[in-house]
């Protein structure tokens, strides 16, 4: 038979009221329109059960197979033509198989809608940035910033000591977030390379990883041999260098919390006066926030979530808690599956 030109959903759903002719008696098929060589769909009469007592109607489809799984049921009919295929029955077609909300890519709406998000929560700070924070002391500014980089010599003022621990803590952070990201941060169905915006973190933080966040396509790609003992694997994969940056990280915070309840009001002061504090403080908070989702991540790589779950809300703790993770954590060994042996 001549493949199908035609496409009818066979699928009728419950009907309301019974199909009647022309006396008000209720007809047991319903006649397609009288085309050549269509066939007829029949109908059962409305059946009640004990569960449903509201009529069922169930179609019979001489033709069409009785799958219950198949959500669109094709019905040949014997149209003429030449084509012996039809392209809906293409080999690889199938209603199961095709992934309902992704494109052709395989990229699905869920990805495009996180995506979606943040980049409009990294435009709206942006704009918040440069168009809403507030600047009441830009020459202060300055001169703090000079201060901080030791730019300016000992004039006998002396700088608040959260500010200090603040500004030590944010040169921290690109180190932790590049232990996360490489190598279980790359994307393999991306060509985007995430070394980049590490840099640029070292300098935008928050502001400089978010447009990473926004183009990473998971999985990772497996780790080859070679790059275990080569830089920066073997220096981020290190536990000494874990150690370190978790003892520096923990005396920093110390620091700023054995400050006094005056020095801690001059900083709130400074955070509500300041563009260069105030945008310092959004900023660690957007790296304490998303910190917890890539460790989930890096854990989930190495494959260690069922005996690691538990430091997943250590993770929520600014900074001290991504860093014990980095402690912790096991290290990719040259056998383990995570690595892929070169030929």
């Amino acid at each position: 038979m001549p493949a199908l030109s035609n496409i009818i959903s066979c699928n009728f759903p419950s009907l309301p009221f019974p199909l009647k002719t022309q006396k008000n008696s209720t007809r047991s098929f319903f006649s397609l329109p009288k085309y050549p060589q269509l066939p007829r769909i029949q109908f059962q009469p409305p059946l009640r059960t004990q569960k449903n007592p509201s009529p069922i109607f169930r179609p019979i489809n001489p033709i069409a197979p009785s799958n219950r799984r198949v959500l669109l049921q094709i019905c040949h009919s014997s149209l003429e033509t030449e084509n012996p295929k039809d392209p809906v029955q293409d080999e690889g077609f199938s209603v199961e198989n095709t992934k309902v909300g992704s494109d052709g890519n395989g990229r699905g709406l869920s990805d495009w809608g996180t995506s979606i998000l943040l980049f409009a929560l990294w435009g709206a700070l942006i704009y918040y940035v440069f168009m809403l924070t507030p600047d009441q002391t830009p020459i202060r500014d300055v001169y703090f910033l000079k201060k901080l980089l030791n730019l300016k010599g000992d004039d006998g003022f002396q700088m608040n000591e959260v500010l200090v621990a603040l500004w030590y803590i944010m040169g921290l952070w690109p180190l932790v977030y590049s232990m996360l990201l490489l190598p279980s941060g790359r994307g393999s169905r991306s060509n985007v390379p995430v070394w980049p915006f590490l840099v640029l973190s070292c300098f935008g933080g928050a502001y400089a990883l978010l447009p990473y966040f926004v183009l990473w396509r998971p999985p990772p790609p497996p780790v080859k041999e070679s790059e275990l003992g080569k830089w920066p694997l073997s220096f981020l994969e290190s536990k000494i260098t874990a150690g370190i940056l978790f003892a520096a990280g923990l005396g920093i915070i110390t620091y700023a919390g054995l400050a006094t309840g005056d020095v801690w009001k001059e900083f709130y002061q400074y955070f509500r006066e300041s563009k260069f504090i105030h945008i310092t403080c959004i900023d660690f908070s957007l790296l304490s926030a998303f910190a917890p989702f890539w460790v989930y991540n890096d854990m989930t790589a190495r494959k260690w979530y069922d005996k690691g779950s538990w430091l997943l809300p250590a993770a929520l703790i600014p900074f001290l808690g991504p860093a014990l993770y980095l402690v912790l954590r096991p290290t990719l060994a040259v056998g383990s599956e995570d690595v892929v042996q070169e030929s």
